[in-house]
């Protein structure tokens, strides 16, 4: 933690009600904020003792667009390696790939959701600010919101939305598991359209992005007075959902105390909030989405298995990308169909040798991931379609995949010793043999993983520090 408390954020923003809002969003993820009110004062900023240790840099949009873009450029220039996020209530893309090719790492769309902020906050110090390639962008596309969006022929993706769509003409709960970027959000929305109760009232909240003391209250409410703080009687979302679809999103990251509380109100269909001695009956339909599989934490003591028989009314599991490899030519000309219909941007194919080497990465941040690389790529991209030299990072990780097809016998690319006889540095040998692996594996990191002897994170964790890669 100590090192988080250093991470310093410079905002460039005029409104101070909202400056204190990103503040304390930024500190929830142990930054510190300075804030400067115009252009002049950020740049001065820059050349004193903070703006040296600046970490990143939050614009809001507050001058004309072609103006940010050269704010963004000038901040840029003097300070390359930290990353700017542009923070916009434009929904359109049009000024996020301006700011993009501009020199912004990210971009917001006001006003700020909670999760949204910490999630771009995070991504800057978990990844080098120049190698960004492959680091998830915050705002995405709009998605489309049904099942003939969700691309894809695999078996097993096949046979979960054939599932989903089944279950979605029902009343019953469900549980959608899969790993963070395959898709349970535009998922859950699918099933939602398709739903009886699709004019009903419906809210999504993401457990991990509310502070714990915050969530009681906001899923059951309270009464006013019933703690320090409630001036106002609030509705909690399972009320304000009664005859509509709560959805709670990382339900694997629900305390003990509230997975309780969750068990009583779905088994009485009834809330409680706190501060009131009665409950009032609901009907709300409960989807549930979790990274990791429910039962394994069950098994693990860390969640209660009545609640996982409340949620699991029908389970939905979604395929990483690494298991569906032959889908992603399809998803690749799918994304630069929607990429090339946004303002700014236009229609870009994609050749056999870029899509092979889409085709051998692993891809841990799943299909939004690939959507995130794939619209980066558009922006700088100059021709008519993309080669292999526009994920010029992919090219890195991977090396020369025709020539990585013949196994090193005798482990002779690495070497070990340096010009002058002594041994090289722990860290250069171990970068050598993780790129050798990568080569000889042809880009599988599962299996880079299992025959080197770590985890997968693990290998993420090392190709990060080694500054081979910076993977989401």
């Amino acid at each position: 933690m100590a090192e988080a408390e250093q991470r310093l954020l410079m905002l460039i923003d005029d409104e101070p009600a909202q400056s204190r809002l990103i503040s304390a969003l930024a500190a929830r993820e142990g930054w510190r904020t300075v804030v400067a009110n115009d252009a002049e004062t950020a740049i001065a900023t820059l050349g004193t003792r903070q703006g040296m240790q600046l970490s990143a840099i939050i614009l809001d949009q507050f001058v004309p667009g072609d103006q940010a873009c050269e704010l963004i450029a000038e901040l840029k220039s003097r300070r390359p390696a930290v990353p700017i996020l542009m923070l916009t209530t434009s929904t359109s893309p049009l000024l996020a790939v301006e700011a993009m090719r501009a020199g912004a790492t990210d971009y917001l769309v006001k006003p700020v959701a909670p999760d949204r902020m910490m999630l771009a906050l995070r991504n800057t110090t978990t990844h080098e600010a120049p190698r960004d390639e492959l680091t998830p962008l915050t705002e995405k596309m709009p998605a489309v919101l049904d099942f003939d969006a969700m691309v894809g022929t695999a078996p097993p993706f096949r046979d979960a939305l054939a599932k989903a769509a089944k279950a979605a003409r029902g009343h019953g709960s469900i549980l959608i598991e899969g790993e963070s970027g395959t898709g349970k959000e535009m998922l859950v929305r699918a099933m939602y359209a398709a739903s009886p109760r699709a004019k009903a009232a419906f809210r999504m909240i993401n457990i991990g992005s509310v502070p714990a003391n915050s969530l009681e209250s906001m899923l059951f409410g309270h009464e006013k007075g019933a703690f320090a703080g409630a001036f106002d009687r609030q509705t909690g979302a399972l009320q304000n959902c009664d005859g509509g679809t709560l959805v709670l999103d990382e339900v694997d990251r629900l305390s003990p105390e509230l997975q309780d509380r969750l068990v009583e109100s779905l088994t009485n269909r009834s809330v409680r909030p706190i501060g009131v001695a009665h409950s009032f009956k609901v009907d709300v339909r409960i989807i549930s989405a979790s990274n990791l599989p429910l039962a394994d934490l069950v098994t693990a003591g860390h969640f209660r298995a009545e609640l996982l028989d409340l949620l699991n009314g029908t389970k939905i599991v979604l395929p990483a990308l690494r298991e569906r490899t032959g889908d992603i030519p399809s998803l690749t000309r799918h994304f630069l169909a929607r990429i090339g219909e946004q303002p700014g941007l236009r229609p870009l194919g994609i050749t056999d040798g870029a899509l092979q080497l889409l085709a051998a990465f692993d891809w841990p941040g799943n299909v939004r991931q690939l959507q995130a690389v794939l619209f980066r790529a558009a922006v700088f991209c100059d021709g008519n379609a993309l080669t292999a030299t526009d994920f010029p990072q992919l090219s890195e990780i991977l090396g020369d995949m025709e020539n990585a097809t013949q196994p090193a016998q005798d482990g002779g690319g690495v070497q070990l010793y340096t010009s002058d006889g002594h041994l090289r540095l722990l860290e250069e040998i171990e970068a050598d043999v993780i790129r050798l692996a990568i080569g000889h594996y042809r880009g599988r990191m599962t299996e880079v993983a299992r025959r080197l002897g770590i985890g997968r994170s693990t290998l993420y964790r090392k190709l990060s520090d080694l500054g081979i890669e910076s993977a989401a």
